[in-house]
């Protein structure tokens, strides 16, 4: 295990346990929000969808169109497959291995739905999606959306045996492809059992760091999987240890550290913003969608 003898190393605070919530026939666990933890700033909001094998001719996923306003969504499809669809005139299907970014800003309609082969086959699914705030300066920004296979995403090798999957900041040398409005770092994590990690952070900003399967240490503390788990701000490296394979997702960002008011599915500043935004979406400034 790695020393800590720097007084470098971040420490755990807390581990939050994702509480069960399915949507339907849809298996979904949620750490963020919950018991104790409203937000993990600028981070609010991660569903699991998954992990689950759908049968031939079945109804897919349930996310028909449905506004946004004021913060961004950062979608992982680990298995299966996923269909976007929204009022700025984006289209894509992403695959297994692939990310989907969308920037809401200043109001968007989208549908994230299962393609027409996966209605048809069917087979196995596994998605994150993750909502990222946005400070009060950029909520009302353009709307925009990248989708990326796996392939676009850089794959680098770590030297303790793992695999971080680039998205979004840098890594060393390499840059992710998603270039973001405010400077958030973002990766998937693979590490085989016995791989022993030390992952550098930036102090003062705040870590996101999910396990999605597998177990692992973390700053020497045992971790389970589907626990998010919150260290502190200091010190300039994370290290991780898995006890098994594991999966996790991995990111980080600057505190934004300003009142958060939120309903359904617009994230503002005040309680008059979040009445405009509704307004607003119910006077059509967001744009339609038919799907």
């Amino acid at each position: 295990m790695l020393s800590d003898t720097t007084q470098s190393v971040r420490r755990v605070i807390a581990q939050h346990p994702a509480q069960r919530d399915d949507i339907g026939d849809l298996v979904t666990r949620r750490p963020l929000p919950g018991p104790g933890l409203d937000q993990l700033d600028p981070f609010l909001f991660l569903n699991h969808h998954g992990p689950q094998t759908y049968p031939a001719n079945n109804r897919g996923l349930p996310f028909g169109p449905h506004p946004h306003r004021g913060f961004e969504t950062v979608t992982f499809i680990l298995e299966g497959s996923l269909a976007h669809a929204d009022s700025a005139s984006h289209q894509s299907v992403i695959h297994a291995g692939g990310v989907q970014w969308m920037t809401a800003g200043s109001g968007i309609v989208h549908a994230e739905i299962s393609p027409p082969e996966f209605l048809r086959d069917g087979g196995p699914l596994e998605i994150l999606q993750l909502w990222v705030n946005l400070p009060a300066r950029l909520k009302m920004s353009e709307p925009r959306y990248v989708g990326l296979q796996e392939a676009s995403i850089p794959a680098i090798a770590l030297p303790g045996g793992g695999e971080l999957n680039l998205i979004a900041g840098q890594w060393q040398e390499s840059v992710g492809p998603i270039e973001t409005l405010t400077g958030v770092f973002m990766s998937t994590l693979r590490l085989p059992a016995g791989a022993n990690e030390q992952l550098p952070v930036v102090p003062g900003r705040q870590v996101f760091l999910y396990v999605v399967e597998g177990n692992v240490e973390v700053g020497g503390e045992p971790v389970q999987s589907h626990h998010l788990i919150e260290v502190d701000r200091e010190g300039e490296h994370l290290n991780i240890e898995a006890s098994s394979d594991a999966r996790l997702l991995f990111g980080h960002g600057e505190v934004i550290d300003e009142p958060v008011c939120s309903h359904g599915p617009f994230v503002m500043t005040t309680r008059e913003e979040i009445a405009q935004a509704v307004e607003d979406y119910q006077n059509g400034k967001f744009g339609g969608l038919d799907v």
